[in-house]
């Protein structure tokens, strides 16, 4: 098996799987991550060409679409060396309606093909206990479950090739929108008065409640660590493709829109390395300068 990409989630999947028995070849750009993954017990190639030669399963969790489709078709050749009716499960964040097209293009090589997002960040991928988002053609996701239920789970089936890659964008829409919210009424709270705490109790006994609500706001973002592992470009990048997809199926929505804007601008003004918990230190900072101080 052939693994690409040993970032901070690709490397505690990788683990996973050598853990769970799998013999797997690991290829990154980063010569300290391949040297981590060989002592963990896996074998690290120099390219992804090398990781995928003769293999019958490929991994990639990559930053985008465009890296996967360099690493498969282009630089990295790596589609060409596999096995063939080799399996490609990109467990990246890509853009769905280029997932699809990715795969038209693996399968006239005879190479069948599974987009596999996750989500649940760093500490549930060494846990082994993501949650997967699986598109493709049933027999293919089927042929994937004993590799996904490696590194996470909850396996879910979502429907055609592309659709796991749609069903993570919109997941993290969803998550972004509840968080902001979440950053709005602790900053109106605060300034009426209210302890921020007791309204996060308040959310979490009523109908706000939410995954931001219950797992984030204390712990990251009222504690002023803002250190949740999960940056705030790629929360980002994720909802400017739920917008894109949106938009190349005819639709405008206001909420999505104006959702992808806002953590685009926040994204540019707080920096590449800002932690996604930092959206609150935005909203205070823009709601002063509305307010004029």
């Amino acid at each position: 098996m052939a693994f690409v990409g040993l970032g901070m989630m690709g490397m505690p999947m990788a683990s996973r799987l050598v853990a769970a028995g799998f013999g797997v070849r690991g290829s990154d750009v980063s010569q300290a991550a391949l040297a981590t993954f060989s002592a963990s017990g896996g074998i690290a190639c120099a390219t992804p060409a090398e990781a995928a030669k003769d293999s019958s399963v490929l991994i990639t969790m990559l930053p985008n679409g465009p890296v996967v489709r360099d690493v498969l078709m282009g630089s990295g050749r790596a589609a060409d060396a596999l096995a063939p009716g080799a399996l490609v499960i990109d467990m990246s964040s890509s853009a769905p309606l280029e997932t699809r097209r990715l795969a038209e293009e693996l399968t006239a090589k005879g190479l069948q093909f599974v987009d596999a997002p996750v989500s649940g960040g760093v500490k549930r991928a060494e846990a082994g206990t993501l949650a997967i988002m699986a598109g493709g053609d049933h027999g293919e996701i089927e042929r994937a479950r004993p590799v996904l239920e490696a590194m996470g789970s909850s396996i879910v089936a979502t429907g055609p090739v592309g659709s796991g890659h749609a069903v993570k964008a919109l997941n993290n829409y969803v998550s972004a929108a509840g968080l902001v919210a979440a950053c709005e009424a602790v900053v109106v709270a605060e300034r009426f008065g209210v302890d921020p705490d007791v309204l996060i109790d308040v959310l979490n006994v009523s109908t706000g409640r939410n995954n931001s609500t219950e797992v984030k706001m204390k712990p990251f973002v009222l504690s002023g660590s803002f250190a949740s592992g999960f940056a705030m470009a790629l929360m980002a990048k994720d909802l400017r493709t739920a917008a894109d997809l949106s938009h190349e199926l005819g639709l405008d929505l206001d909420g999505l829109r104006a959702a992808a804007g806002l953590w685009t601008a926040a994204s540019a003004e707080l920096g590449q390395k800002a932690d996604h918990m930092e959206i609150h230190r935005f909203v205070l900072e823009r709601s002063k300068a509305e307010k004029g101080g």
